[in-house]
């Protein structure tokens, strides 16, 4: 009996730490994380981050990176990722390529909320969704991390003159992405605009949304640390620490 509860203890430990790494990041954690790695004010470094950043031939932002793992086979490196991949995002549909004999996972998923703005009339919240790969051989893997745009959801008249010129009757919901009107039902997935990361600052010094890009792009530099090291913490010690022959 003892030794059934362990176990029971052991797998309700388990679920627990898939849960939390189901998430990632929560968006208010990377903020701290940001922070701590490249300071509290976004600007500056927003232009700091420009010097190391090259854009791609798509104009979009692309980190890479090649982990080695010696004595991995090809097919262990594969399971282990995939079961990664599958245990730390939420939507199913995220994985959008899981390819065993090429050994190439592609992820896609949005991390939403990572800047927020309120102008003269509108407000806008900014989400990414980064398009993440890996690519596997025989003991080694590389990980692509690839974002082009900022998606944007505009809540229209929400601005701070905008905000004291509505009634009761059009507050926010307070519930789902608290970035529309009450009655609104659009569906939260679809976003309003598009900013291409190339046409706004660093990239571009005049830009009236300067300064929630700064944020947005620091937020994003942020984010694919944290991706990049999570999967290399997966190759190396495993999702949950325990992935191993002995059992």
């Amino acid at each position: 009996m003892n030794i059934l509860r362990k176990s029971f203890t052991v797998v309700l430990l388990a679920v627990a730490a898939l849960s939390v790494s189901a998430q990632v990041m929560k968006t208010s954690d990377l903020e701290a994380y940001a922070k701590q790695r490249y300071g509290d004010k976004w600007l500056d470094a927003a232009a700091n981050l420009r010097q190391q950043i090259t854009l791609d031939k798509n104009q979009s932002i692309t980190y890479q990176q090649v982990i080695e793992s010696p004595g991995k086979t090809k097919e262990q490196l594969y399971i282990m990722l995939n079961y990664w991949a599958t245990a730390t995002f939420k939507d199913h549909q995220a994985i959008t390529l899981n390819d065993k004999e090429s050994g190439t996972i592609i992820i896609s998923s949005t991390l939403r909320n990572i800047a927020e703005h309120t102008g003269t009339i509108n407000e806008y919240s900014i989400s990414i969704t980064p398009v993440i790969r890996i690519d596997i051989k025989e003991g080694r893997i590389r990980v692509t991390f690839t974002v082009q745009n900022y998606e944007v959801l505009k809540n229209q008249g929400a601005g701070w003159i905008g905000g004291i010129l509505r009634d009761d009757n059009q507050r926010r919901n307070p519930y789902g992405d608290n970035k529309r009107m009450q009655d609104d039902k659009t569906d939260r997935n679809l976003f309003d605009e598009q900013w291409e990361i190339a046409r706004h600052y660093p990239f571009v010094e005049k830009d009236a949304q300067k300064r929630t890009c700064s944020k947005a792009l620091v937020m994003t530099h942020a984010y694919s640390n944290v991706i990049i090291d999570k999967v290399e913490e997966a190759v190396k010690n495993g999702v949950v620490g325990n992935e191993d022959d002995n059992w």
